[in-house]
C-alpha cells in the first residue's frame, strides 16, 4: 500500500481526504499533520462562534472518530519542520519521520501583519483560527480597534460588539468590502454595522500602534492606534484583519519553486512529481485564493491524480462571491463596476428597504452585479452571466427578478402574472 502525507488539517486538506478515501479506498496509507490540537471544523464559522452563535462542537465537521473509521492516522499539534524531499521523508516538531509516496501541501496561509511599529505588542491579535477566537473571547469588556474593512474585519467588529466591546474599525479605502462591493453597497453596509454599534473611521491608514508606556518602544501593552494623519484611537487591544499570506516557508525550505504562493500546474502538482499543494497556500497561473469554493475544486483535481485517475485539470474560473456578514447577505460577479475592457456599458440599479441591486450590462449582456440584502434572484442572474444570454427583451423588469423576467418572456405583463 503506497504512503500518503497530508501537511495540513484544514479545509482544503479535508475535502482532499474525502475525495481520495472515496475514489480510492485501498490505495494509501493516509497520515495527516495537523499543527494547530484540534480535529477538523468549519473555519468559515468562526465568526458566529464569536458572535456567540455557535459552539466548537457544532463547527466541528470532523471529528477524530471521522479519521479513525477511515483508517487516517492523525497527528495534531506537531507541525512538520522539514520535508526531506531525496528520502521522501516528512519530520515534524516532535520527532515523528513520515515515509511518502506521495506529500501533499496544504499548509494554508498566515494572517497579514500590520507593517508598522508597534505590532508585536501585547493586546495586538488577529483572527484566523480556533486559537484567535478563544483568546478574542476570553477578553472583559474593553475598548478594541480592529483594522481592515474586508469580511473578516467586519465580521470580528460586529461580533466584537455583541460580546460587548467598544469597537472602532479602520479602514483604508472610501467603502467597505471594496473588492466585492460597488460604493453604494458598501455605504450600505456601513450604515447596517453602524446601528448595531460598530463605529467606522474610513480612508484611514494605521501610522503606528503606541503603547502604553512610551519609554518601551514596541514593547509592553497596547494604549492607541495612531493614524497616518495624526489621529489617535484609545485601543486596549488591536485586532489585525488586513489580509492573508500564503504559508510557504516548508515548500521554500524544501526547494521548491515558491513565488507568492507554492506554484503548481493543472494538476496541482508542484515540480517534483511526487509532491501536490492545494487551497490557500498555492499559487497557480499566477493567482493565489483565498474564497472556499475553488479550494474544494482544487481539492477533487488533485484527489482525482491521487487516486490515479488523471482526467481532470484545475482552471480557475470566475465565480460569484457569496458572503453573510451577520445576517447581511451579499453576492457579487464579474465587472460590477464596468471597469473592464471595452467600455464602461450601462449600470442598472435598484434600491429597495430590504436590498440593493446593481447590474453591469454591456451589449446587453450581464458582465457583473452586486446584490445587498435580498439575494433571492442571485443564482438567476449568475446563470445570465455565466451563459452571456442577450437580455434585450427583459431589459425592462430585469431589475425586478426571475419572475418578472419569466412573465415577460412569455410575453405578459409582469404584475399581472405574478398576482395571478
Amino acid at each position: 500500500m503506497k504512503k500518503l502525507v497530508v501537511i495540513g488539517n484544514g479545509m482544503a486538506a479535508i475535502r482532499l481526504l474525502e475525495e481520495v478515501t472515496r475514489l480510492a479506498p485501498d490505495l494509501y496509507q493516509i497520515t495527516v499533520v495537523g499543527e494547530e490540537p484540534f480535529a477538523g471544523y468549519n473555519r468559515v464559522m468562526l465568526s458566529p462562534l464569536l458572535g456567540g452563535g455557535t459552539d466548537e462542537v457544532t463547527i466541528t465537521t470532523h471529528p477524530h472518530q471521522w479519521y479513525r473509521d477511515r483508517g487516517i492516522r492523525l497527528i495534531t499539534g506537531s507541525p512538520v519542520v522539514a520535508i526531506r524531499r531525496h528520502r521522501r521523508q516528512v519530520v515534524t516538531a516532535a520527532g515523528h519521520k513520515l515515509d511518502y509516496d506521495r506529500l501533499v501541501l496544504a499548509t494554508g496561509a498566515a494572517p497579514r501583519q500590520l507593517p508598522v511599529e508597534g505590532v508585536n505588542l501585547d493586546g495586538v491579535m488577529s483572527f484566523r483560527d480556533l486559537y484567535d477566537v478563544r483568546k478574542l473571547l476570553s477578553l472583559s469588556a474593553a475598548r478594541v480597534v480592529v483594522v481592515g474593512g474586508g469580511f473578516l474585519g467586519l465580521e470580528a467588529a460586529d461580533a466584537l460588539v455583541k460580546q460587548g466591546h467598544d469597537v472602532t474599525l479602520v479602514h483604508s479605502r472610501g467603502h467597505l468590502l471594496n473588492q466585492q462591493l460597488d460604493e453604494a453597497a458598501g455605504h450600505r453596509l456601513q450604515h447596517d454595522l453602524e446601528k448595531r454599534g460598530v463605529k467606522f473611521v474610513m480612508q484611514a491608514r494605521t501610522a503606528a500602534i503606541e503603547s502604553a508606556d512610551t519609554e518601551t518602544q514596541g514593547q509592553g501593552r497596547v494604549a492607541a492606534v495612531r493614524l497616518a494623519d495624526g489621529q489617535r484611537l484609545p485601543a486596549d487591544y488591536v485586532v489585525q484583519a488586513v489580509g492573508i499570506v500564503p504559508r510557504t516557508e516548508l515548500a521554500d525550505y524544501a526547494g521548491l519553486s515558491v513565488n507568492q504562493g507554492v506554484r503548481v500546474d493543472d494538476t496541482l502538482q508542484t515540480f517534483d512529481p511526487a509532491i501536490y499543494a492545494i487551497g490557500e497556500c498555492v499559487e497557480h497561473r499566477n493567482r493565489t485564493f483565498g474564497l472556499v469554493a475553488p479550494l474544494y475544486e482544487q481539492a477533487a483535481v488533485c484527489a482525482s491524480h491521487l487516486a490515479e485517475l488523471g482526467h481532470r485539470r484545475y482552471l480557475y474560473a470566475d465565480s460569484a462571491t457569496r458572503l453573510k456578514i451577520s445576517g447581511i447577505d451579499l453576492v457579487s460577479f464579474g465587472d460590477f463596476e464596468g471597469a473592464g475592457t471595452g467600455g464602461e456599458g450601462e449600470n442598472l440599479q435598484l434600491s429597495l428597504p430590504g436590498g440593493y441591486r446593481r447590474l453591469q450590462v454591456r451589449d446587453n449582456r450581464i458582465i457583473g452585479m452586486v446584490l445587498y440584502g435580498d439575494v433571492s434572484d442571485a443564482a438567476f442572474y449568475e446563470t445570465l452571466w455565466r451563459e452571456h444570454a442577450d437580455i434585450g427583451a427583459r431589459r425592462q423588469v430585469l431589475l425586478l427578478g426571475e419572475a418578472f423576467c419569466k412573465a415577460a418572456d412569455r410575453g405578459g405583463d409582469g404584475e399581472e402574472e405574478i398576482a395571478a
